[in-house]
Formats: structure tokens, C-alpha cells, sequence
């Protein structure tokens, strides 16, 4: 039987599923998610935690023999018995269908929908509407599926349900409100039968289900990005040299000021990625160099993430680009014969992007997956201030910009033209591809 550590963040819904495994196998686990056995930003970041864990990624788990996995679902499906698993080959192909299932078809639309009502990511109205779609279509899979079954494989409750339960989870606490969830009766059924098992409740507490859709709150997500530290003033000299005294007015309405002042509310507890960016050093600004544009690309973002590409975006991006103080790039991934399950592919591009998180303020990017699983590219646009490649100007935005090629944009091209509308809308014939469009992906 196995036994060993969990570490983890708190209510981390991917560590829940190796934690309800552990439930229903008897396996011994110990979860470390709060200091001093874990805090997260410094322990995953420390060299002991490296060696055998070189992503710096939770849930990790290292036995007590000291046989280490990373990666969620193998660490479930590790923590497991063979009741879980499947018990014939059939049944265990089965249960890996559903884990696979839950990890390309659930998970990224899911994220794309409820992160920004939790203010871990910015609200974009396209990819949003795209995501409920999406899951529209995944929930009726599911509903199909379950209509003359209990539990996805088999008569019990297996890893198959437990994977597909917590990927579930955070729509069903957060925006699948009882209009949206409607037309699935027996997903909502079989989900609610899953929840409320001793084993789950264990691990989970009561779930309660969505009343009403939750929203993007601009306020919750600005209180959640990393807080910059203002610069010390500086004292004022007299001729003579000394630090000039203050006068006993302006001290009193000082102290008068701060007595006033509120205490700043609590920070919010960040994911996992605001608080490794938060807790990286403060680093000089690259582009301060660079003359000031009269584009203002946060002003483009807000268009693109809240209106209609085509008719809002678009139009206010062509009027108002400015092409000294910006340039526009193609890139493709060097390596499309490495590319196998889409949803490894997505987030080979969604780890870039977080990795570029600092690089936000000055360049724009929509990258697409084309393709399917194992016959797949990767090809997107970037824009980026100033004329060159942004990437060289940071040792921390070097990791994944060799694994592309990249084309410097004439603007004025129709080429360029016909590319930036095609990427930023995500449709069209993409004639340079010659794969089928498979999804999209934004870094803002």
C-alpha cells in the first residue's frame, strides 16, 4: 500500500483527486499545503524540492521509499487501487479514456471561464462565450453517456469519476447555475451522487451547487496582481547641506493623515502562478529606452477582451497602430513532429505565456493549435514594442522563444493585414497552415 506526502497549495482541485483516491485505496497520505511543511513560492522553488521535482509544479508527491511523481493524474492514478483503475484491461482502457477526457475537454474551457470569476485571470468576452460553448458540448457527452449508466465505467465508483467530478467542480461552485445545467439532468445527478460519497466529503467538505453565475470582478482581480512597491521619497537638502527640518504644521497634518488613512485590505490568496510572479525580484524595465507610443496597447486589450473583434477591436487596432514605436511578428513552432495530445500542445503554449507574464505590459499575442492529436502546429501573432524581438532583452523570457521561427511582419502587407485579422478573430482559411483550426489561445 502506498504511502507518502502530497504537496500542494490549498484547495488546489487537482491535488483533490489523488486525495479521494487515497480515500477509497487506503493509501497513507500525508498533505503538506501550509508552512513550515509547505509554502508554496519558496519550498518549490528551493533546490531539495528541485532535485526531485524539476518543474517546481504541485500536487507533487514523494513516497516514503522515495519514489517521486509529479503530475496529477498519474499521482492518482498511483494513489489508486485496481477497483479504481479497472479491473480488466477494457474497464482500465475505459477510465483512462475519461482521465484524458477530463484533462483536454473539460479543464480548458473550464479555466477559461472561471478564472476570471475567481480574479485569477482577465475577463475576455470571446474566449468566454467560446468556453460555454465548448462546455455545452463536453456536458452533453457526458449526459449522453450517463443516461442508462450510474458512474462512467463500470457499477462503482472509480478514478474515472473521482478525475472527472473535481474537473467538474469549480463550474459547478462558480457559474453553471440551474438554468445553464438544465438540459444535463443526469450529469448534475451522477455529480451530486459523487460529492456527497463519505470519501468525497472528506476531501471536499459540502459542495454546494452554483445558484447564480458568478462574474468577472474587476476589483477582486486588480486586488490580486502582484503589488509594486512605491519608490522612497527623497529628503530635501538646504544650500547648507543638512536635511531640511519640516515645519510643525505640515508634520501635524502629516501625522494627521495617517492617523486617517485605512489599513489596505487583505491580499487575496493568489494561484499558483501570481504568487511565483510575485515573489520573483524587481527587475529594471527593458524597454525604458524606448520613446513613448502614441498607441496605447492596454486601451487595444480592454477592447479586445470586453467587445466584438471584428467590428471593435480590429478596426480600433488598424487606426491606431503605431508602426515606429511597434512591430509585428509570425512565429511557428519549430518542432510539430513532437506534438502529440492537443491538450499537451495547449499547454506547452499556455506554460510560455505564464512564464512571459512580465512581458504583458508591452506586447500582444494570439497563438492558435492547428491540427489534432498527433498531426498538429503551432503558429500565432505577436506584436511587441520597439522593433526587435522583445525576447533577448530578458534572461527570464528566453526559455521558449528558440522552439519557434520567427518573421518579422511588412504592416503595410496584405499578408500582414490578412494574418493579424485571421489570428486576433480566430476564423478564416489560414491558406499557410494547411491544418484545420483547432484552438486558440491569448496572452495579453
Amino acid at each position: 500500500m502506498a504511502a507518502g506526502t502530497l504537496y500542494t497549495y490549498p484547495e488546489n482541485w487537482r491535488a483533490f483527486k489523488a486525495q479521494i483516491a487515497a480515500q477509497y485505496s487506503g493509501a497513507r497520505l500525508k498533505i503538506a499545503s501550509n508552512p513550515p511543511a509547505f509554502t508554496f513560492g519558496q519550498t518549490n522553488r528551493s533546490p531539495a524540492f528541485l532535485n526531485n521535482f524539476p518543474l517546481g509544479k504541485v500536487p507533487a508527491y514523494q513516497g516514503d521509499d522515495g519514489f517521486c511523481l509529479f503530475e496529477s493524474s498519474a499521482i492518482a492514478h498511483y494513489l489508486s487501487n485496481d477497483a479504481l483503475r479497472g479491473s480488466t484491461p477494457q474497464a482500465a482502457a475505459q477510465v483512462l479514456q475519461w482521465v484524458s477526457f477530463a484533462d483536454s475537454e473539460i479543464i480548458p474551457p473550464a479555466s477559461a471561464w472561471v478564472f476570471p470569476t475567481l480574479g485569477i485571470m482577465q475577463f475576455n468576452k470571446q474566449a468566454t462565450e467560446q468556453a460555454k460553448e465548448e462546455l455545452k458540448r463536453v456536458l452533453a457527452v457526458l449526459n449522453q453517456h450517463l443516461n442508462t449508466r450510474t458512474f462512467l465505467v463500470g457499477e462503482r465508483i472509480g478514478l474515472a469519476d473521482i478525475t472527472v467530478a473535481c474537473s467538474l467542480l469549480w463550474l459547478y461552485k462558480q457559474v453553471l447555475e440551474p438554468s445553464f445545467r438544465q438540459p444535463y439532468p443526469n450529469v448534475t445527478r451522477w455529480f451530486v451522487t459523487c460529492v456527497n460519497q463519505p470519501q468525497f466529503k472528506a476531501v471536499l467538505g459540502e459542495v454546494k451547487l452554483c445558484e447564480k453565475m458568478a462574474q468577472f470582478d474587476a476589483k477582486k482581480f486588480a486586488e490580486m496582481q502582484p503589488k509594486k512597491e512605491a519608490p522612497a521619497k527623497k529628503e530635501k537638502v538646504s544650500k547648507e547641506g543638512g536635511k531640511q527640518q519640516q515645519q510643525p504644521q505640515q508634520q501635524e497634518k502629516k501625522e494627521k493623515k495617517k492617523e486617517d488613512k485605512k489599513p489596505a485590505p487583505a491580499e487575496e490568496e493568489m494561484d499558483e502562478c501570481e504568487a511565483a510572479l510575485a515573489a520573483e525580484p524587481k527587475t529594471k524595465d527593458p524597454f525604458a529606452h524606448l520613446p513613448k507610443s502614441s498607441f496605447v496597447l492596454d486601451e487595444f486589450k480592454r477592447k479586445y477582451s470586453n467587445e466584438d473583434t471584428l467590428t471593435v477591436a480590429l478596426p480600433y487596432f488598424c487606426d491606431n497602430f503605431d508602426r515606429e514605436g511597434f512591430s509585428i511578428w509570425y512565429a511557428e513552432y519549430r518542432f510539430p513532429e513532437e506534438l502529440t495530445m492537443a491538450f499537451m500542445s495547449c499547454n506547452l503554449i499556455t506554460g510560455m505565456f505564464q512564464r512571459l507574464d512580465k512581458l504583458r505590459k508591452n506586447a500582444f499575442a494570439s497563438v492558435i493549435l492547428f491540427g489534432a492529436n498527433n498531426d498538429s502546429c503551432i503558429s500565432g501573432i505577436w506584436v511587441f514594442r520597439g522593433q526587435e524581438l522583445a525576447f533577448p532583452l530578458s534572461d527570464d523570457w528566453q526559455i521558449d522563444y528558440e522552439s519557434y521561427t520567427w518573421r518579422k511582419l511588412d504592416v503595410d502587407s496584405e499578408e500582414c493585414k490578412t494574418m493579424v485579422k485571421e489570428y486576433f478573430a480566430w476564423e478564416g482559411e489560414f491558406k499557410h497552415v494547411g491544418k484545420p483550426f483547432n484552438q486558440g489561445k491569448i496572452f495579453k
